[in-house]
């Protein structure tokens, strides 16, 4: 296995206008990284689509530079709109995004598939949404496999978090050129053990996130102040460096190593102290851990 790191690690400072997303590549290959993952490339301010074209061809140029390749580039998106016209705008959006990813010089695109199961007033189950999630994702993914890319989708957004509707999903659309982004952490989200749904997940895997939190019952209330993610079961998740929390990070490495995978893992930081510290720790842990 390889290691990457998300620009989203980076977000702190991004926001604080202290680095950009073409800063990454430069960063990343000095902490010593083999590839970075980008998400939703964001040049400006309203930047269209060939503003995203132009800022990818740049930082395509500076990872060639830096022999530091470009893993993954990942968007958000939403799948089941409510109506067939929407859903085909939502389509469309993405198959550009397809585009951009290509000029970025990645192989690989992850895209979300829904983000409620509340549409348009009234409640849809994840059973009711999959035929249509599914022959979306496959529209997006045979659109993808003309300019070589494959396409994944990732546990997260409570909606499609659960191993069960993961893999179902990935059967419904049932395409060669689709995978699944396997994120070790994000299960927790949905209170299910990160090392059952990666050893479930495993052989789908295009892409692995880690990530790691520490885990907090609902009767523990956070102090005041304390940034915490609320779990659909209502616990508490403390973001942290990857292998310092509770999620079994060795663990489920060990089980994608079992399954034959041997792609990247890409960290994906969002915990509350400095990111170049939090980033740097859980790189050296996830080092020992593929050793």
């Amino acid at each position: 296995m390889k290691l990457s790191v998300s620009s989203y690690s980076y977000r702190q400072l991004i926001r604080a206008g202290k680095m950009t997303q073409l800063d990454v590549i430069a960063k990343a290959a000095e902490m010593g990284f083999d590839g970075v993952e980008f998400t939703d490339l964001h040049p400006f301010e309203g930047a269209t689509q060939a503003d995203q074209i132009a800022y990818a061809k740049q930082i395509r140029a500076a990872a060639e530079a830096a022999g530091i390749e470009i893993v993954a580039y990942t968007v958000g998106a939403n799948l089941y709109q409510g109506s067939e016209e929407a859903d085909d705008r939502e389509v469309a959006r993405l198959k550009g995004q397809v585009e951009v990813a290509a000029a970025l010089g990645t192989k690989l695109m992850r895209h979300d598939v829904c983000s409620s199961e509340r549409v348009n007033g009234r409640v849809v189950s994840f059973a009711s949404m999959l035929p249509t999630l599914a022959a979306n994702v496959r529209r997006v993914t045979e659109y993808a496999v003309t300019l070589g890319i494959r396409t994944c989708s990732e546990n997260h957004g409570f909606v499609a978090q659960d191993s069960d509707r993961v893999a179902a999903l990935y059967n419904a659309v049932g395409h060669e050129n689709y995978g699944l982004l396997v994120d070790i952490g994000n299960f927790a989200c949905v209170d299910e053990s990160s090392a059952y749904a990666v050893s479930r997940l495993a052989p789908y895997a295009f892409l692995v996130h880690a990530k790691d939190f520490r885990v907090r019952p609902y009767h523990a209330h956070p102090a005041e102040g304390e940034k915490y993610i609320t779990t659909r079961g209502c616990n508490y998740l403390f973001a942290c460096a990857v292998g310092e929390g509770d999620i079994p990070v060795e663990q489920c490495v060990a089980i994608l190593k079992r399954a034959g995978y041997d792609g990247y893992l890409s960290i994906e930081y969002e915990g509350v102290e400095d990111c170049i510290a939090g980033i740097t720790r859980g790189r050296n842990n996830l080092k020992h851990y593929i050793e």
